[in-house]
C-alpha cells in the first residue's frame, strides 16, 4: 500500500485516479468533522465534496510541512466554516443515524457489530448535543488522533483553548451520555 506521501506524487505528476485513496483513507474521518460543525448531513455532504475539490486543486501546493491529514481537515474545517457562515444557521441537528462507517474485521458476530453500531449511534448523538467546537476538538483528538500542535494548524486555536475546551468538552459529553443512559451509566472521561 502507497504511503500519503507517493499517493500525493503521483496525483502531481498527473495519476488523477490515486486522488480516490486520499478520499477513500479520509472520507469518514472528514465527514465526521464536518458534521461536528454544520450539525447536518446534506450540508456536510456538500461541504465535504468541496473541500475535497479543493484538495484536489491545491494538491501542487502541499508541502509535507505538516502531515497531509492535518492539511485535508485544516481544508476541511475551513470549508465547513465558510459553509455555516453562508446558512447562517448555527444550529442544525444532525440525524441520528449518523455513524462512522469504519469497518473492522475483528472476527466479532454480528450482534458484538450491532452493538458498536449503537454505540457508535449513541456517542455520536451525545457529540451532536455538544457545542461544536466542543464536538470537533474530541472528534480531532480522538478519532483522528492529532496531537495539540495538528489541532492548533487545523483549527487555528491557541493550545490554551484547545486544552481548555478538551477538558470541557469531556465534562459536557459525560454529561449528555448520562442523560441517554440515566445512572446506567458510570463513567469517567
Amino acid at each position: 500500500m502507497d504511503t500519503d506521501s507517493e499517493i500525493i506524487e503521483r496525483i502531481k505528476k498527473g495519476d488523477t485516479s490515486a486522488f480516490r485513496f486520499l478520499v477513500e483513507k479520509y472520507k469518514d474521518v472528514s465527514f465526521s468533522l464536518a458534521c461536528s460543525i454544520l450539525r447536518n448531513e446534506n450540508i456536510a455532504e456538500d461541504a465535504l465534496q468541496e473541500s475535497f475539490i479543493k484538495v484536489y486543486h491545491n494538491i501542487d501546493k502541499f508541502r509535507n510541512h505538516s502531515s497531509f491529514p492535518t492539511w485535508l481537515y485544516r481544508i476541511v474545517v475551513n470549508t465547513c466554516l465558510t459553509f455555516a457562515k453562508r446558512q447562517k444557521k448555527q444550529q442544525l441537528f444532525i440525524d441520528i443515524n449518523t455513524v462512522n462507517n469504519i469497518e473492522i474485521d475483528t472476527g466479532e458476530t454480528g450482534i458484538d457489530r450491532l452493538m458498536a453500531s449503537e454505540r457508535s449511534a449513541i456517542i455520536n448523538n451525545a457529540l451532536n448535543r455538544i457545542k461544536s467546537d466542543e464536538s470537533l476538538l474530541l472528534r480531532l483528538f480522538y478519532l483522528s488522533e492529532l496531537d495539540l500542535q495538528e489541532i492548533m494548524k487545523v483549527t487555528g486555536f491557541k493550545e490554551s483553548k484547545i486544552k481548555v475546551t478538551l477538558f470541557r468538552a469531556r465534562k459536557n459529553l459525560l454529561i449528555e451520555l448520562q442523560r441517554i443512559f440515566g445512572n446506567e451509566l458510570i463513567l469517567k472521561l
